[in-house]
């Protein structure tokens, strides 16, 4: 049984399905239905003529039940959130009974209310239920107050938030046990001047010879040229009307004349006094700091020197934030290679026992790495190679190229791409290594033959890429290697009687390289054409070099125009003569590929 009252406190009469209740008479119900319309409706209209909010609600006893068509909510003085408990509805004597109309009609008149209610709405702070009695689901429909209950209890819980961690900044990400290395530094500030602390020597301003606030300053200043930089830029684009005017604007020749000027006022040379202050300097800290640089240059170099600083650093601290770098262990910083000792530029997956190590110890002919000085000296006792496995297919004076392929000599070429990856950023391939055929290039020596470079390819290539990844020693750099393995790829892609190019996305380093010897073989070619009319497919026949590759070197080198509807390749003379005046002044000239040094036939299926 459920009994109900009034609000006023009055109580109605009993709803009841036992059968003595049913077998009364029908006058009592009449005027039992009649009682409670009459004082619903009175309810109703004391209801709708009170504008203002109920804020405390009357206070009822514990047995004594309570009747209406709102919600009693808890006082806002009892903070503590309590889950709803879900009441069953008041069951009546029949659906179509005139108590269900009048609870109809007092909705009705509840929305009309609400509709002209000027005052301003309760918030739905401290409006959850304090106890399991402070609710009574009076509604027809039981589904919407539950989700109403649903609602408000979540509104509760997500005002208060105090439970929740704060979210920390990137630089709080660290862990406050690190220090800077710097000895006397704080760890506070940086040196791109956007962060509040540092916890390495790249990021550290006192190494630098600044303050935390001059590091501010600089920032600001960098930001502010950005800004002009990207303004100007956009107002010669818009003053551009077609792609095919590529002279430089009056802007940029009024800069490049500025800077003309900058570097003439270079200091000739140190006077005594700032000598001894460099040398007192570099004796008072040593290695702990940057060496002084002012007056070394001119200050425009200077300048450009300490934005590229500037930059290095955000980058190595995203990589930082990132994960790529990690601080102190998981980074090989060096390796031991033959008679160099070689800095490594970026993280490569050796297993974990050799990665935590801060140098590592590697065999310069099979290319197998150990942990320590005393391995490797009793492994070059024992070890019997003295140049790469595979075949030799290339040989002038002590260059050599041996053809090793990844799936008879798997050990060896695995070895290889994880050497790779100390120097390459973007490299992905480190085992699945059968599918590719690796070129590797040696000089020879009366100790054996030493790894200069190597480049991979496909065996089969869809898009006849003649070139998946390739790499030049760090110590054989500058050095021409670099052009003489890209020129041996496309002689061979020319015995294959095929247009190769290089697998993209390609390095920062590998795509100077390429524009480079792009570059060299069309000005070579030009200069050796004798004829007036030229095709871009006629070039990539004979040089093997696909001819997108050759469109986007003749546009950098502005020798690509469009005049009446045609395409026309221009021969600049004075690039021409650069060109021949830079080959005359070459040392290197020794270091250029001889097809007739070669002794290879395309494999097979290829």
């Amino acid at each position: 049984r459920n009994a109900g009252s009034s609000s006023d406190g009055t109580e109605d009469s009993d709803f009841s399905t036992d059968p003595e209740h049913t077998d009364s008479s029908e006058s009592d119900g009449t005027s039992r239905r009649s009682a409670r319309v009459t004082r619903s409706s009175a309810r109703l209209s004391q209801s709708s003529q009170d504008s203002s909010p109920v804020r405390n609600p009357p206070a009822f006893g514990p047995d004594e039940p309570v009747y209406s068509t709102r919600r009693v909510t808890r006082s806002q003085q009892q903070p503590a959130p309590v889950t709803p408990k879900k009441y069953p509805l008041r069951q009546t004597r029949s659906s179509g009974s005139e108590t269900e109309q009048a609870v109809d009609f007092s909705d009705r008149d509840t929305k009309n209310a609400a509709d002209h209610d000027e005052s301003p709405p309760r918030t739905p702070t401290g409006n959850a239920p304090s106890s399991e009695s402070d609710i009574d689901i009076s509604s027809p429909n039981v589904s919407h107050d539950e989700s109403i209950a649903k609602d408000m209890s979540m509104k509760d819980s997500g005002s208060d938030l105090s439970h929740r961690p704060k979210r920390r900044r990137f630089h709080e990400s660290y862990n406050f046990n690190m220090k800077c290395p710097t000895p006397g530094c704080n760890s506070l500030g940086h040196l791109t001047g956007k962060h509040e602390r540092h916890f390495s020597i790249s990021g550290c301003p006192l190494y630098h010879n600044l303050s935390a606030d001059e590091c501010k300053v600089r920032a600001q200043s960098r930001d502010k040229q950005i800004e002009e930089r990207m303004l100007a830029h956009r107002q010669d684009d818009n003053n551009r009307h077609a792609t095919r005017h590529q002279a430089p604007t009056e802007r940029q020749l009024r800069y490049k004349e500025k800077v003309a000027e900058l570097r003439k006022k270079r200091n000739s040379g140190l006077s005594k006094e700032q000598k001894e202050k460099y040398m007192e300097h570099r004796q008072t800290y040593g290695n702990t700091r940057e060496p002084l640089l002012e007056n070394l240059t001119s200050e425009y170099d200077l300048e450009l020197f300490r934005r590229a600083q500037a930059r290095a650093s955000e980058d190595l601290e995203k990589l930082r934030l990132q994960g790529q770098i990690t601080e102190g262990s998981n980074m090989i910083k060096t390796i031991a290679f033959g008679r160099y000792e070689l800095d490594t530029w970026y993280h490569s997956p050796y297993p974990e026992e050799y990665a935590r190590l801060g140098r590592l110890y590697m065999c310069e002919f099979c290319l197998k790495y150990m942990k320590s000085q005393t391995i490797l000296r009793r492994h070059m006792a024992k070890c019997v190679w003295k140049h790469p496995p595979g075949d030799e297919i290339y040989r002038k004076g002590s260059i050599s190229v041996f053809e090793v392929d990844g799936k008879k000599n798997k050990i060896y070429c695995q070895n290889l791409c994880l050497l790779a990856k100390l120097f390459l950023d973007h490299k992905t391939l480190y085992y699945d290594v059968e599918p590719f055929l690796f070129y590797v290039m040696t000089e020879a020596d009366n100790t054996g033959c030493h790894l200069i470079g190597y480049f991979s390819k496909e065996k089969n290539s869809f898009l006849n890429y003649n070139v998946s990844c390739i790499l030049t020693m760090p110590q054989y750099m500058r050095q021409g290697y670099g052009k003489m393995l890209i020129d041996f790829s496309y002689l061979l892609s020319k015995v294959e009687e095929k247009v190769g190019s290089p697998e993209r996305p390609l390095s920062d380093l590998g795509l100077i390289s390429y524009r480079s010897y792009w570059k060299e073989v069309l000005l070579r070619y030009l200069h050796n054409f004798q004829g007036k009319e030229i095709s871009i497919k006629e070039i990539s026949q004979e040089t093997a070099v696909n001819p997108v590759d050759i469109v986007s070197t003749l546009q950098a080198l502005q020798m690509l125009k469009y005049w009446k509807g045609k395409h026309l390749v221009l021969k600049r003379q004075d690039l021409i003569d650069e060109w021949i005046a830079k080959e005359a002044k070459r040392s290197n000239s020794n270091k250029t590929m001889d097809p007739s040094c070669l002794k290879w036939t395309p494999p097979k299926g290829t």
